[in-house]
């Protein structure tokens, strides 16, 4: 590829970059590690050596236990330089509503987030991607989200972290609604992280994912290539990867698409990999288009 031809020669020139970067989101393998075939210290070496992949996503959940253990950190850390891994996002559930309307209940799902930020410092991230829960009416969510989320993106901001926000379930997944929360937090550490796959609203409704991606892309720090199906092509059988591919560049963004595969026809090995084929088709399809 063109990236292993930059390794070791002189910078890469606007002609020979990739038009965005590849990464390995951990959910991917999620049933691997939860049935104790890999732990998350061996996440690392596994995506570099199993995928050729250089670039990481942590899922909280595979090292909850962990996020103040600074010995693993700094091991987690070690095994990442050994295999010449870049650490992205930690991406942090079970920490609380930021949203709470509960004012306590709020405070304490932002300062939940705080080792996570530290946590990901430690490991080198851009970011932790958290969620904007909340109830109420949307309005009264929007206002609740965007409190806790301006509260946990200053004290991330004086630690260099971005927090960002996946469309992930019920509201979150509008995307006119997530954009209006990040207009309302307005802090530049805060954005997105559309996911091409998470536009479930609920009660057996869902969002155009199209219109849903075009609308956070301009908030974006990072996207998620969700993927569940492929047909005998090759390509996304619920999503058309070019299309989306074509959103996510048209907005300008060039930095890293995460694997995140989620479905159950193919093996998660094979599913990575039907995912990174598929993205790197899209890459060098689209390169004349955008160079």
């Amino acid at each position: 590829s063109v990236q292993g031809c930059a390794q070791g020669s002189p910078p890469a020139t606007a002609d020979s970059a990739p038009l965005f970067s590849i990464s390995l989101a951990e959910w991917s393998l999620h049933r691997t590690l939860n049935a104790g075939e890999l732990t998350n210290l061996d996440f690392p070496r596994v995506t570099r050596e199993e995928y050729g992949i250089e670039a990481v996503e942590y899922v909280n959940s595979f090292f909850k236990d962990k996020a103040e253990d600074l010995a693993y950190l700094n091991d987690l850390k070690s095994r990442c330089a050994d295999h010449g891994v870049q650490s992205l996002i930690i991406m942090c559930d079970g920490e609380g509503a930021l949203g709470n309307p509960d004012p306590t209940g709020r405070t304490q799902a932002v300062e939940n987030h705080y080792r996570w930020v530290d946590a990901a410092r430690l490991l080198g991230c851009h970011s932790i991607r958290v969620n904007a829960q909340s109830s109420g009416t949307p309005e009264e969510q929007l206002a609740l989200a965007a409190d806790g989320l301006r509260r946990l993106s200053e004290f991330a901001s004086d630690r260099e972290i971005n927090v960002i926000v996946e469309n992930h379930g019920g509201l979150s997944s509008s995307g006119a609604w997530l954009s209006s929360v990040m207009e309302a937090v307005d802090h530049p550490r805060c954005g997105t992280l559309p996911d091409f796959g998470n536009f479930n609203l609920g009660d057996g409704q869902t969002y155009d994912r199209y219109q849903g991606v075009s609308e956070l892309m301009p908030f974006a720090k990072a996207v998620s290539a969700k993927s569940h199906v492929f047909d005998e092509d090759g390509n996304e059988g619920e999503m058309d990867f070019f299309r989306l591919m074509r959103i996510v560049l048209d907005s300008g963004y060039r930095g890293f698409v995460g694997i995140e595969y989620e479905g159950t026809e193919l093996s998660e090995p094979d599913g990575i990999r039907a995912t990174k084929a598929l993205l790197e088709r899209v890459r060098d399809s689209l390169a004349g288009e955008y160079a």
